[in-house]
């Protein structure tokens, strides 16, 4: 699988999503499983974040790796810092706040190394933007774990290119990457010129939530079903392939040179969104999509 270069860092050019792992319902053997057969795929990335599975995700996944130690120097660990949820974990929080004090990257970045089981984290992200923010504070976090080989890269998500380069002026060493929502019904970032931003910087961004949670394989809404009715012609088009194809082809066939994050325990379903990186879409056909998902024709 071609293989992308984020600075230094390489990622596969799709990456597994554990946002939903624990409630997969897998055992540790069962999610190595799922973990070998898509490393053979090509799929080396995996997606994480402190909170996800209310603070259990990382750890699974790291009850997995332990029964395989090799696998570790085969994938690159992407996870996120910044939010505390209110949580039977935390009982003495009242609110969910983000937090990106210099103490809490920290022990949240400590945290994650031992849920996960390994002694670095190739990437790190601050999961959102935050009111309260001090770059300084950020600054000297990720200097101290970079130091410490805790971290190797760092970058953001769901930030904005104001937001980015902000953050960008603060640190001293570069933001590789912005995770965001991306998905032809989610069209927020070729609007609010984060995708101009990202083409002019050179930084390829990581798309989350590219099926838009379902809706636009199993469409409930109008503008999923006006979405999904266009997919499905370009299918056909295409020589009969699935939806899915299509709209990770939708993606990975911009010039942004966009990451999909996959979220599925269904491996047939990580084989689908593989297939799409041989898929090439018409210019036609890819606004033909993006039309669906504004309702109207471009200006």
């Amino acid at each position: 699988m071609e293989k992308v270069q984020l600075g230094q860092l390489e990622l596969s050019r799709l990456v597994m999503g554990h946002w939903r792992l624990a409630e997969w319902g897998l055992t540790s053997q069962e999610l190595l499983a799922l973990t070998e057969k898509t490393i053979e795929l090509g799929i080396t990335s995996f997606d994480h974040a402190d909170i996800y599975g209310n603070y259990s995700c990382e750890k699974l996944f790291g009850e997995a790796l332990a029964l395989n130690k090799g696998l570790r120097d085969r994938i690159q660990i992407i996870t996120k810092c910044g939010i505390k949820l209110v949580s039977d974990k935390y009982p003495e929080r009242k609110v969910k706040v983000y937090d990106y004090s210099f103490d809490h990257i920290i022990s949240s970045v400590d945290n994650s190394l031992k849920h996960l089981g390994t002694d670095r984290i190739d990437l790190l992200l601050l999961h959102r933007p935050a009111p309260f923010f001090d770059p300084a504070e950020v600054s000297r976090a990720f200097t101290k774990l970079r130091t410490e080989g805790k971290v190797l890269h760092f970058g953001v998500s769901n930030f904005t290119s104001m937001q980015f380069s902000m953050l960008a002026a603060h640190v001293d060493m570069p933001l590789v990457t912005n995770q965001v929502e991306i998905s032809p019904y989610c069209l927020e970032h070729f609007v609010n010129g984060n995708i101009d931003f990202f083409l002019k910087e050179n930084i390829k961004p990581m798309a989350w939530s590219p099926l838009a949670g379902g809706q636009l394989v199993k469409p409930e809404d109008e503008k999923a079903k006006r979405i999904f009715a266009e997919l499905k012609k370009v299918a056909e088009e295409l020589g009969g392939c699935s939806v899915d194809e299509v709209i990770f082809a939708w993606l990975l066939n911009h010039p942004a040179g966009i990451l999909p994050i996959l979220g599925t325990s269904k491996f047939d379903r990580v084989a689908l969104a593989a297939g799409a990186l041989k898929l090439k879409l018409s210019l036609e056909q890819w606004y033909k999509i993006y039309i669906a998902s504004t309702g109207s024709q471009l200006p």
